[in-house]
């Protein structure tokens, strides 16, 4: 294996095991805010997301898994998890569009 290819590897498992990290922190994520937080947040809704909100629900919604609990270590599995699910569809997007741009 490349050493290159090598070190970007072990940064990615790096990242992926310190994901849970963000358990630790207190408040709310910056970005991830609903309709509601939003609305609390600015005071209105901008037309074009209370719109668009209903197209797409998330896969793992507050990235927890179904019927597992709430203990910090579920916790930390399903942020593992959506980290591993992440840099799984990320490399195969990368993949395929890279054979494809190789081709031509």
């Amino acid at each position: 294996m490349d050493k290159t290819v090598r070190n970007l590897a072990i940064g990615l498992v790096a990242l992926i095991i310190l994901a849970p990290l963000g358990l630790l922190a207190v408040g709310e994520t910056f970005g991830e805010w609903g309709n509601e937080e939003l609305e609390e947040k600015i005071g209105f809704v901008p037309s074009g997301l209370e719109r668009l909100s209903s197209l797409w629900s998330a896969p793992m919604p507050d990235y927890a898994l179904p019927g597992i609990g709430e203990s910090m270590t579920a916790a930390s599995a399903a942020y593992i998890l959506s980290a591993v699910i992440g840099v799984v569809i990320c490399a195969g997007l990368l993949y395929i569009i890279g054979k494809r741009i190789a081709k031509d």
